[in-house]
């Protein structure tokens, strides 16, 4: 049966937000089980030297695939945008253009994966004992690539069109079928850390392969026979998705140097780290979802011409994400040690897992805030404009501060410097959003009338 589709260019703006986003976050939780589920099993079957792998793992396989990511996302402005405008042909026109420009890429990073696996671990430090796993379990990830590329590609098309309830039985799927393969493969099948890799990338296939003739037989998206793209499809995409793809990129990668102090402290860090980033990872979903939300939501206004709208998108969102925010810092200061205890026992770990999380607990409304506002200048294409912001963020800010305090305060010092980042960075989103001319960008080259955003 067809799912819902949502117009976002007219109604009550609160009421499809949340409408919207409530199967966006669902599904944003369920995506990122993946590496939760992986923790839990790794953590507990393999101990605390499989999880240290996993945590090292997990920042450079998405530092690869964060490039893809990027250029996925800007299928959200673009596709949003010819929403708006019922741009039929553009629409079947630049589905084709992402198509083959999204599965060359993910052919060619996931064998550039493959071959630089050992290299990237050793440039981050990685402990020798743990070496041999974080490759191997690296290595089986980037084999599988495409899958995982694949049906997040086709989820971010439905959203785009206003549809965010069916992509949810792709990624439902994919985590039922590693929820139990996960134990078959790293215990029953004596495959240890090898195992929980090869359970994922299975179970990735196998939602790729059912999204994609879900798609095609019974969904309504415009899909055609892949041909090769006209000069014109390829520059859109490109114009927005190299600056989209460099964006995940400054900030993947600034999260792989960000643990790159982390590792100088040892392997108890690390895998207290580790858990508390999964944790953080949950945490954040909800910025995470709004900002995607306001990109599709403020896209179609856009393409629709609707400024007035565009403006309401940006405070009905930052008011929920900042109500939100407040409620799960809360739950998390309380909660800390016990959510870290989930993943592993080991007694150093869970004190540095600890005072981390209640540390930077208070500081998530600010990053939050971000989340929401660089959603809504990337949905005018103002891709490059962000990819600015976010460097600054995590190469200027993030990293610096937490090496420096670190330095002076020890392990501590990490989430203090980090903490300290997110207020910076939301004070800088906040001010290109009411003085930035991400209003003036026009992605098709078309003259558009644009009122003052307040």
């Amino acid at each position: 049966m067809s799912q819902q589709k949502f117009d976002f260019t007219n109604g009550s703006i609160q009421k499809k937000m949340i409408l919207f986003a409530t199967p966006v976050l669902l599904g944003n939780i369920l995506q990122s089980s993946y590496q939760l589920i992986d923790s839990l099993w790794v953590g507990n079957l393999l101990g605390a030297e499989a999880l240290g792998a996993l945590t090292i793992s997990a920042p450079i396989f998405f530092a690869i695939l964060s490039f893809m990511i990027g250029i996925n996302s800007s299928t959200l402005t673009i596709l949003s945008q010819q929403k708006g405008k019922n741009d039929e042909k553009g629409l079947r026109k630049s589905l084709n253009a992402f198509v083959i420009i999204l599965g060359i890429l993910s052919i060619l990073f996931g064998i550039i994966g493959f071959f630089f696996s050992n290299i990237l671990l050793k440039w981050l430090g990685t402990p020798e004992e743990i070496l041999p796993l974080a490759k191997s379990y690296l290595q089986i990830n980037f084999l599988g690539i495409i899958f995982l590329f694949g049906y997040n590609f086709i989820g971010t098309i439905l959203r785009a069109l206003g549809d965010s309830k069916t992509p949810i039985r792709f990624i439902l799927l994919a985590v039922i079928l590693n929820t139990f393969l996960d134990p078959l493969f790293i215990s029953g099948f004596g495959l240890g850390m090898e195992g929980a890799a090869y359970a994922t990338v299975i179970s990735q296939a196998i939602a790729f392969l059912y999204g994609l003739w879900y798609s095609i037989f019974k969904a309504n998206v415009p899909f055609t026979i892949p041909k090769f793209p006209e000069k014109q499809d390829v520059k859109t995409v490109l114009k927005l998705g190299i600056p989209g793809g460099l964006q995940m990129i400054a900030i993947s990668s600034g999260l792989v140097v960000v643990l790159s102090v982390v590792n100088s402290f040892g392997k108890d860090v690390i895998a207290g780290f580790g858990a508390a980033q999964r944790i953080e990872n949950i945490i954040l979903l909800p910025a995470f979802t709004l900002g995607s939300v306001v990109n599709s939501m403020a896209g179609q206004n856009i393409g629709a011409d609707r400024w007035d709208r565009v403006s309401e998108i940006a405070k009905k969102g930052s008011y929920i994400i900042i109500s939100l925010t407040l409620l799960i810092s809360l739950f998390v200061f309380l909660s800390a040690e016990f959510l870290v205890r989930l993943f592993v026992d080991d007694a150093d770990t869970v004190n540095f897992g600890t005072t981390y999380l209640k540390t930077i607990a208070f500081f998530y409304p600010f990053i939050g805030i971000n989340f929401v506002l660089n959603g809504v200048a990337r949905s005018s294409g103002a891709m490059m404009q962000v990819l600015i912001l976010n460097i600054i963020s995590f190469w200027v800010l993030r990293y610096p501060l937490a090496l420096v305090f670190s330095s002076i305060w020890g392990e501590i010092g990490i989430s203090i410097g980090i903490g300290i980042s997110f207020v910076v960075s939301c004070v800088l989103a906040i001010l290109y959003y009411f003085f930035g001319k991400w209003k003036e960008v026009d992605i098709f080259e078309e003259k558009k009338s644009k009122s003052v955003v307040s």
